[in-house]
């Protein structure tokens, strides 16, 4: 198989990137997923990882692995220069060019697609099925409020942080027992995410990254909080949509799991 076989897959088996084309366009984001480097030849494996690290490389290197599959762009922002200095942005894609590893990052079209990364985070939350989208696109979206089975809010805290595998998290309990939650995978609190979530009677909001002003919103509208790490919301969900692809790769693969950013 090639890189443009994997990338084929991908998109067939899980998101297109005209899907994450779709939502920038509709709601004025911006992305970069896609193919980012094509070194050429066969595919000998492929590393799967949230973020392309320098310790992501080196497991890919260590397994003799040429592909490396991300969440999170490997190019993002334009840059203007390559660095393998170690602390230079570009470090870890330079030495996935100096040892011939290909890259290719899938952003937000895994986070969107109908089984994307939100969508494992409501499904990891006790959610079956959504009965609001918060960026509804022509395929999935984004941003869900739904039900859950009624229970205390230090009940649910421990199952989910216990589910996540979550042990940096924040909780904020307003004293409603939960009912409905609105989640957003990775950094997804902002003014009209939690308007959203309060016009859809959410009792409970999830997400990562909040900022200060958006927890104190929070709390005088009376929603619980709870926030995971970036990665603890993302994670959970990339990991599942690797398990769907694996069987079909027709090479050696891995998932790559940094427990340090949990």
């Amino acid at each position: 198989m090639k890189i443009t076989d994997i990338f084929a897959l991908l998109e067939g088996n899980v998101a297109p990137v005209a899907l994450s084309d779709e939502f920038c366009r509709t709601y004025g984001a911006y992305d970069n997923s896609g193919i980012i480097a094509d070194c050429g030849g066969k595919v000998t494996g492929v590393l799967f990882c949230l973020d392309l690290s320098r310790a992501a490389v080196e497991r890919a290197r260590t397994l003799g692995y040429n592909l490396i599959v991300t969440h999170h762009p490997a190019i993002y922002s334009p840059i203007k220069n390559l660095s393998a200095e170690n602390f230079s942005p570009t470090a870890a894609l330079t030495r996935c060019l100096q040892s011939g590893i290909s890259v290719i990052s899938m952003h937000l079209n895994f986070d969107a697609a109908p089984r994307g990364i939100d969508y494992y985070l409501m499904r990891g939350l006790g959610g079956e099925k959504e009965e609001g989208l918060f960026n509804a696109l022509s395929s999935g979206g984004y941003g869900r409020v739904y039900n859950v089975g009624e229970e205390s809010f230090e009940k649910f805290c421990a199952r989910a942080a216990a589910e996540f595998s979550a042990v940096r998290c924040r909780f904020y309990d307003s004293g409603r027992t939960v009912k409905k939650v609105a989640s957003f995978c990775g950094a997804g609190a902002d003014e009209e995410s939690i308007a959203f979530a309060i016009s859809r009677g959410a009792d409970t909001f999830v997400s990562a990254d909040i900022k200060h002003h958006h927890i104190a919103a929070l709390k005088e509208a009376g929603l619980n909080i709870i926030e995971f790490t970036h990665y603890a919301s993302e994670i959970y969900g990339f990991a599942r949509i690797y398990a769907s692809v694996r069987q079909l790769l027709n090479v050696p693969s891995e998932l790559f799991s940094d427990g340090g950013l949990m």
